[in-house]
């Protein structure tokens, strides 16, 4: 007989699947960036702005929501419905032959995702207070992992067909905002306060919050890259198929769902600061160790296990950082759960476009491995793309 599951973990169940499903469409361009740039006639400069068009819509977004105090003002499963509902109706925009439209539909999709991940980080907190919070905040930034990937397997199983990734990612992401509109409120709802510019100034003065803020830059610089260029860097470098780059894609950046949740287990038990330390050891050293091994025309299996490494342990501390600033910000300021999860570093990813050649073998591609790796731990921004 199976055993019911506790109010909280239901919760947080419901918030993680709509997570994966509104989500979807964060990278849904990226996984069809050949055909948007074969249809649109993108250059190199384009390319990379619609990657990144996004994340500055996401800024927006996520400034304006923080500086309206929506999270106060209106409850956090109706926030992610009308996030949800606008990210799938933008979405829906990439099928428009209208460059000027392509790019503005990008934008408003990452500003319409603003209204998504920061509350329904705050819907967690108010399930877990204190006890088991590492493991529900790895849960949730594996659920944002696992949404980033589902373009890439949704192309892969589609036989990369760029309308039925567009179509699929819409659906998906209007699911995600139903699904949390019937999620109910925790019991550990903290009411918000007016904040003002001297509170957010506040925040920074402990030096635990400053380096966990320092530490979270760096780690977002290698992230982004990551999930960004590497499609592109197996088509590049491994020449496969689509279908094939793409499933492969999916697998590294998925697995990396897995490696949010561990994180989160083995930051409860070793502390914070220890699982960081050793996510970045890690995922540094995969970073190093695949630039290695590209530049010396290693096999592809190789490539993949070591990639798949890196995709496990580039996002495992992810969640932590946040974790950090929310235990050691002064209570005013960490009273209201922290948004700027993406924009604090969300003009980082490169685009994935073909003229970059990643890690291809004589070109500049082991170089940004290893700047993605040192970012890490010096905090330098990775390569331009």
């Amino acid at each position: 007989m199976l055993t019911p599951m506790s109010p909280a973990a239901s919760a947080l169940a419901r918030l993680a699947l709509a997570i994966v499903l509104t989500l979807s469409p964060w990278f849904s361009a990226a996984a069809i960036l050949p055909h948007l740039r074969a249809q649109h006639a993108l250059g190199d400069a384009a390319s990379a702005w619609l990657t990144v068009a996004v994340q500055l819509g996401f800024v927006l977004g996520a400034t304006l929501s923080a500086g309206l105090s929506l999270a106060d003002r209106v409850a956090p499963r109706t926030l992610i419905l009308l996030g949800a509902l606008g990210a799938a109706a933008c979405n829906a925009l990439l099928l428009s032959d209208h460059t000027a439209v392509l790019f503005t539909a990008r934008a408003l999709t990452g500003a319409a995702l603003a209204l998504v991940y920061p509350p329904a980080l705050k819907a967690m907190t108010a399930w877990y207070a204190t006890r088991g919070r590492g493991f529900a905040l790895g849960t949730l930034v594996g659920a944002l992992t696992l949404g980033g990937a589902i373009p890439h397997l949704v192309n892969a199983l589609g036989g990369a067909d760029a309308r039925t990734v567009i179509l699929a990612t819409t659906v998906m992401a209007a699911a995600g905002g139903l699904l949390a509109a019937r999620t109910p409120e925790g019991p550990h709802r903290t009411p918000g306060a007016p904040v003002t510019a001297r509170d957010a100034l506040s925040a920074l003065r402990p030096r635990a919050v400053r380096l966990a803020t320092l530490g979270y830059l760096a780690h977002m610089w290698e992230l982004y890259a990551m999930w960004a260029w590497f499609g592109v860097y197996l088509r590049e470098t491994r020449h496969l198929t689509a279908g094939a780059a793409a499933l492969a894609t999916f697998a590294v950046i998925g697995v990396g769902a897995f490696g949010c949740v561990v994180g989160g287990v083995l930051a409860d038990r070793w502390g914070r600061a220890r699982l960081i330390t050793l996510s970045l050891a890690l995922s540094g050293g995969s970073a190093l160790s695949l630039a290695a091994l590209t530049a010396a025309h290693a096999p592809t299996t190789l490539i993949l296990i070591v990639a798949l490494i890196w995709g496990f342990w580039i996002i495992a501390d992810s969640a932590q950082y946040s974790a950090l600033v929310g235990e050691h910000a002064p209570p005013r300021s960490s009273a209201r759960p922290s948004p700027p999860r993406w924009p604090s570093a969300s003009c980082s990813p490169p685009s994935p476009s073909p003229s970059h050649r990643c890690c291809a073998p004589n070109s500049a591609g082991p170089s940004r491995s290893r700047c993605s790796a040192s970012a890490r731990s010096s905090g330098c921004p990775p390569c331009a793309p």
